[in-house]
């Protein structure tokens, strides 16, 4: 899926090329992985954040307390012992906005490309795009299926809400290489042949995604409320929004709802217990590896993040 990179390199680097650490930045903490030298399987470690540290969104500031943030993520990343100081950073799905665009055409030089790109973004972010992080990755398409010939996955951010990222990590004593948007990264870690839809729960927002391979059929972020009551009935119905699009895309009906998220996947379970829908964790909590406790963080971002990484 599409990266954000320090280079803005944005096509997906190769697993070989891509750092053996990964750290995923939510409003709870820090969470940490790392494969550690001789071996592939990760250890993990967890900094808590205490409340209104980390305000992520695309508007104003987002790291509310920076030395808080700093030193969480210094503590998580220097438990895990990374080999090197390049890190994946995963951030939170609001601090930026993705889209995927149809085209009849488009260049393989990312220097025709960019303007192009940008100039589709103008009327639909509420930001400036000249000065925005952009990246984007040609998807999988199919034609015959009456899809558009080129179909494009764009991620945009205002930069300075990444520079606020990049900064922590760097004031932490670590390189930010690759930085991804959580359900992004998620996602890498479903290896399904089939569609998937897909869900990834923050304690602030909730993205759904339908999944197809290499191809993204949907992909959407909502901001939650904070009552609990009206924040179920919201997961519900974009839930069962979603379902109708697998549906009608698919040309059948999802059996499965693979999430990722804060809460326990049971919880989530029991809150759509209404929904003809089997949830199945993407990532589970590891049986191993954890050299902290654990926080409520879902381990799929850095799974995803670090999937093929040897």
């Amino acid at each position: 899926m599409a990266l954000l990179s320090k280079k803005f390199s944005f096509t997906a680097a190769p697993a070989a090329a891509r750092p053996h650490t990964a750290v995923e930045l939510t409003p709870e903490g820090v969470l940490a992985a790392a494969i550690p030298g001789g071996t592939t399987a990760p250890v993990y470690a967890f900094a808590p954040l205490r409340p209104g540290a980390l305000s992520p969104g695309i508007a104003g500031t987002n790291i509310m307390t920076m030395d808080a943030v700093v030193q969480a993520l210094r503590s998580a990343l220097d438990q895990v012992s990374p080999r090197s100081r390049s890190i994946t950073l995963i951030i939170p799905d609001t601090a930026a906005r993705v889209f995927v665009l149809d085209f009849d055409s488009i260049s393989k030089d990312p220097d025709v490309v960019n303007p192009v790109l940008r100039f589709r973004m103008r009327k639909m972010v509420p930001f400036e795009v000249e000065h925005a992080a952009l990246s984007y990755q040609v998807l999988a398409h199919n034609p015959a299926a009456g899809e558009s010939a080129v179909k494009v996955l764009v991620t945009i951010i205002p930069r300075t809400v990444l520079s606020e990222y990049e900064a922590a990590v760097e004031a932490a004593g670590y390189e930010p290489g690759v930085v991804l948007l959580s359900t992004l990264a998620s996602l890498a870690a479903l290896t399904l042949s089939e569609p998937a839809l897909a869900v990834n729960l923050s304690s602030t927002a909730l993205t759904t995604s339908i999944v197809s391979g290499n191809d993204l059929l949907l992909y959407r972020t909502l901001d939650l409320p904070v009552d609990n009551e009206q924040r179920v009935a919201e997961v519900q119905r974009n839930i069962a929004v979603a379902a109708a699009y697998f549906e009608d895309k698919v040309g059948s009906a999802p059996r499965q709802l693979h999430y990722a998220g804060a809460v326990p996947a049971q919880e989530f379970a029991r809150a759509i217990s209404d929904m003809d829908l089997d949830v199945v964790e993407t990532t589970p909590t590891p049986a191993t590896g954890a050299v902290t406790p654990l926080g409520p963080i879902g381990f799929a971002g850095v799974a995803g993040a670090l999937a093929g990484v040897a």
